[in-house]
C-alpha cells in the first residue's frame, strides 16, 4: 500500500509530465486501486473522453496496466486500471538511466533517450526518430547500423518487448489453493501485491522479452518490397518468406519499452561499489571495482556475480595490478564477502541485497541520532540488533545511561513512532498485587514511516523547484539568485532521491 505523501509524489511527478487531468486520474488510480473506466469517470466527474485519453497516455508511459477480470454473474469480464507506483517514480532516474547506457553502449543513447521520451516505440519508429536526430553535417545511419544498436539494448536486458496489453487476471483464482501447486511458489504468492500480480501476469516469458530483431538488410524494412537481401548462406524460398513476415512484425508491429529492472540493478551495484570505496585501502579498492567491472550479465537482481578471468583481466589494466598475484586476489575477494561456490569455483558472487540492509540500518540510525542525539541513537541501535523486547532496566544496564536520560529518550522515540512499548506483568509478583513492567522494540513499520518521510521530503523539494522555475518565468529581478537557489534544490533532490532508491528501488 503507497503511504500519502507516495501518492502526493507521484500525482505530482505526473502533473509535471502530462497536465493536471491525467494526475487526477492517476492519483484516483492510486488511491483506489484497480477501477474500471466507468468507476473513474464516476469518481473523478470527468467526461469518458478525458478519462480514456488520460489512461491512453498513462499506458503509453508504462504507469498504468490494463486488464480483464471477471465481474458479475455468468462469464461477465470488466478491463480494469491499475497505476503502477514503481514506474511513476522511475520517471524521477531518466538522466541516471542514461548515464549507465552512456557508459555501457554509447552508440544506443539516442535510441533509449526515445523510449524514455515517448514511453513504448516500433523499431521503425525509433528508426526514423533517430535519423531525424542526427545533425546535418553528420552521415545518416543505415537502418542495419540502427538494428545493430537496438539490438545491443535488447541483449544486455536494457529494453525489452511490451508486456500483454489486457491479459486475463482472476483475483479469485490467484487467491484459491490448488492440490497441484508446490508449497514454495504458494508462499511466494502470499506477499505479492495486486500491483505485482498483475504486472507478473501481463509479462511475457524472458524469450520473448528479449527476442532481438530479425537480420535483414536495408530493403526489408517494407512490406511492400519485392526484394529483400539476406546475409550469410542461401536459404530455401520457405523459410526466407517466414522471416520477411517476422521482420516485418517485429520492425512495425511489435512494441518495445524500457526494462526498468536492469537499470535498477545497474544502479544498485553502482550504489553498492561506491559505498565500500571511502573504507578501502588502494589495493584492495581495485580489485573491488575490477569485480564489479567483469560483472556478467544475468537474470538475478540480488547479486553480482563475475568470472576470476574477467577479474585478473581488469585488475592488470589498474594501477599496480600487475603485480597482484591470484592467490593475493582471492583473498581480498573472500574478505570482500565476494564468495565462490563449489559447483563453480571460477565464479564470485557478492550479495547486494545484505549490503543494502546495512546501508538501510545506518541511514535510519544516523537520521535518529541527528533528531535525537547520540543517546537515541545507541537506544535504538540496541532494539533494532535486539529484535526482541527489551525491558527498560535491562536497556539501561546495556547502554551505561542514566535511568532519567533513558526514560526521556524512549519517549522521545515513541512519540516519534519508531519504537512501541508494551506493559508486561511481572513472573516474580508476590501478594495480591500485580506488579507490571514495559518492554520495547523497534516498530514493525518503522521503515514505512521512515519512507513516508522520504517521500514527503521529495515532494517538499520538486515544489520549491517548481515555485522557483515560475518566479524565472515572470522575471524578477534577482534572476541569478533565483537560478543559484533552484541549481541548489535540484542537488539536493539529487542526493535525496539516492536515499529514496536505497528504501523503495533497491
Amino acid at each position: 500500500m503507497v503511504s500519502q505523501h507516495g501518492i502526493l509524489l507521484a500525482v505530482n511527478i505526473i502533473s509535471d509530465h502530462f497536465g493536471p487531468i491525467v494526475s487526477k486520474v492517476c492519483g484516483c488510480l492510486l488511491r483506489h486501486g484497480a477501477l474500471s473506466l466507468q468507476d473513474i469517470v464516476r469518481r473523478l466527474e470527468l467526461s469518458p473522453g478525458q478519462v480514456k485519453n488520460s489512461l491512453l497516455i498513462l499506458i503509453q508511459h508504462n504507469c498504468v496496466q490494463a486488464y480483464t477480470s471477471p465481474r458479475g454473474a455468468g462469464d461477465r469480464t470488466v478491463t480494469l486500471y491499475l497505476a503502477i507506483f514503481d514506474n511513476v517514480l522511475h520517471r524521477l532516474r531518466f538522466s541516471k538511466f542514461l548515464s549507465v547506457v552512456r557508459v555501457d553502449i554509447p552508440e544506443s543513447e539516442v535510441l533509449l533517450e526515445g523510449l524514455l521520451q515517448n514511453g513504448r516505440l516500433t523499431f521503425e519508429q525509433l528508426v526514423e526518430r533517430t535519423i531525424f536526430k542526427v545533425s546535418e553535417d553528420s552521415p545518416l545511419p543505415t537502418r542495419e547500423e540502427v538494428r545493430m544498436n537496438f539490438n545491443k539494448l535488447v541483449y544486455a536486458h536494457y529494453v525489452e518487448r511490451c508486456p500483454k496489453p489486457e491479459p486475463f487476471f482472476d483475483p479469485l483464482a490467484v487467491e484459491q489453493p490448488t492440490s497441484t501447486r508446490k508449497r514454495a511458489p504458494k508462499t511466494v504468492e502470499a506477499v505479492l501485491s495486486l500491483e505485482q500480480k498483475v504486472v507478473c501476469t501481463a509479462a511475457l516469458s524472458d524469450a520473448e522479452r528479449f527476442s532481438e530483431i530479425p537480420y535483414f538488410m536495408d530493403g526489408s524494412s517494407s512490406a511492400k518490397d519485392g526484394h529483400h537481401a539476406v546475409a550469410g548462406n542461401k536459404r530455401k524460398h520457405e523459410t526466407l518468406e517466414v522471416d520477411e513476415d517476422d521482420s516485418i512484425i517485429a520492425e512495425s508491429e511489435v512494441l518495445w519499452r524500457i526494462n526498468f529492472e536492469r537499470f535498477i540493478f545497474c544502479l544498485k551495484k553502482k550504489f553498492c561499489a561506491e559505498r565500500k570505496k571511502a573504507k578501502m585501502r588502494l589495493g584492495t579498492l581495485a580489485i573491488w571495482e575490477a569485480f564489479f567491472e567483469a560483472n556478467v550479465t544475468n537474470n538475478d537482481n540480488k547479486t553480482v556475480t563475475s568470472p576470476i578471468d574477467g577479474i585478473l583481466e581488469r585488475v592488470g589494466q589498474k594501477e599496480g595490478g600487475m603485480s597482484m598475484t591470484l592467490d593475493h586476489i582471492t583473498s581480498v575477494l573472500n574478505d570482500l564477502e565476494c564468495t565462490s561456490t563449489a559447483n563453480n569455483p571460477e565464479e564470485f558472487t557478492f550479495d547486494l541485497n545484505k549490503l543494502v540492509e546495512t546501508c538501510r540500518n545506518d541511514e535510519i540510525e544516523s537520521l535518529v541520532k541527528k533528531k535525537h542525539g547520540q543517546e537515541a541513537y545507541t537506544i535504538f541501535r540496541l532494539l533494532l540488533k535486539q529484535g526482541s523486547p527489551v525491558e527498560t532496566d535491562e536497556i539501561t544496564d546495556r547502554t551505561i545511561l542514566d535511568k532519567q536520560v533513558v526514560h526521556e529518550t524512549l519517549y522521545k522515540l515513541w512519540k516519534d513512532e519508531y519504537i512501541d512499548s508494551e506493559r508486561v506483568p511481572s513472573t516474580s509478583a508476590t501478594g495480591t498485587g500485580s506488579a507490571q513492567f514495559f518492554v520495547w522494540r523497534v516498530k514493525n513499520i518503522y521503515r514505512e514511516h521512515f519512507m513516508d518521510n522520504l517521500y514527503h521530503a521529495a515532494l517538499n523539494l520538486r515544489q520549491m523547484v517548481n515555485y522557483m522555475a515560475e518566479l524565472l518565468l515572470e522575471g524578477s529581478k534577482d534572476e541569478i539568485k533565483l537560478r543559484n537557489r533552484k541549481n541548489i534544490l535540484i542537488l539536493a533532490l539529487t542526493r535525496h532521491d539516492e536515499s529514496l532508491m536505497l528504501f523503495h528501488d533497491f
